[in-house]
């Protein structure tokens, strides 16, 4: 079975370290998936991107909806409470 790669593709893919881009990434997913369970999986990318602001993660809204998207993970909204009388 052959891979349809070129042998100096196939050894560069093997012996390659992993980026600083994908080490950054993955930092930025563990704790995304940290910051949501710890809150009861309510908060959102723009609440979790302030968080990650005050750790020192200089990251955007739309990276952390696109990582948490990647990520299956979705905000509950729970519904405001309203009084009832009759």
């Amino acid at each position: 079975m052959t891979l349809h790669v070129s042998r100096s593709g196939y050894y560069k893919w093997r012996t390659e370290k992993n980026s600083t881009h994908m080490l950054r990434k993955a930092a930025i997913m563990k704790r995304i998936q940290y910051h949501f369970a710890d809150h009861q999986k309510r908060y959102g990318s723009p609440k979790i991107t302030r968080l990650l602001h005050q750790e020192g993660y200089t990251v955007t809204e739309r990276t952390v909806s696109v990582y948490m998207r990647h990520m299956k993970l979705r905000s509950i909204v729970s519904k405001t409470y309203r009084v009832q009388t009759t």
